[in-house]
Formats: C-alpha cells, structure tokens, sequence
C-alpha cells in the first residue's frame, strides 16, 4: 500500500499543477513564461510541482482567513445568507403562485 501512495502522491500533485499551470491567465504567472513552467512539471514531475506552486503563480491573499470570500477578480465580496439578502427574499414573492381568494372558513379540498 505504501509503494502505491510514494506512486500516486507525486503523480496527482504533477496532474494538478500541471493542470493549474495551463489554466492560469498569462499575467498571473511569474517569474518565467507559461509554457516554460509547464515544461519544469512535465519535466521534473515532484521538484516543478512544488516550485509552480510555491513560486509560479500569483496568489491573492484569503479575505477574512477563508478564500471563499474572495472572486477572481481580486475584489472583496462578503457572503450573505438568504434570510438576510433583499434580492433573494423578493425573489420569493416574485416566484411565488398567487392562491385563490377563499373564504377562510371553507375547506379548498372539499369543492
């Protein structure tokens, strides 16, 4: 079982970053060009890995310790929950089926 994770963990770290490399914008890269980083992981599978993920692309800083609170364009955006957000909540009005006036005194079932 060993030998197969000393395998495998290199192999899906070598996959991801190489994937991560050629999915990154251009001006997000330092340091050298893109198709040279991907060459270093395709190359050196453990050590041009870790250096493109360490040193090879930009990365902006987690807003209030989680990087969920941040879109890819670098401005903040805080979460909000649905109880709290107006456009959702008018949204449900909007959506919702306008029932029958009835008298409340009646059954609807029973007509």
């Amino acid at each position: 079982m060993l030998r197969v994770l000393m395998f495998l963990v290199p192999l899906a770290l070598s996959v991801y970053a190489f994937i991560d490399c050629i999915s990154t914008k251009d001006e997000d890269v330092r340091h050298m060009p893109k198709p040279l980083w991907a060459v270093l992981v395709l190359l050196f599978p453990l050590v041009g890995s870790i250096s493109w993920l360490i040193a090879g692309k930009k990365r902006a800083p987690a807003a209030d310790g989680w990087s969920g609170l941040r879109d890819r364009s670098g401005r903040g955006t805080r979460w909000v929950a649905p109880d709290d957000n107006p456009e959702f909540l008018n949204s449900l009005d909007v959506d919702k089926p306008r029932e029958r006036d009835t008298d409340p005194g009646t059954d609807p079932r029973s007509e």
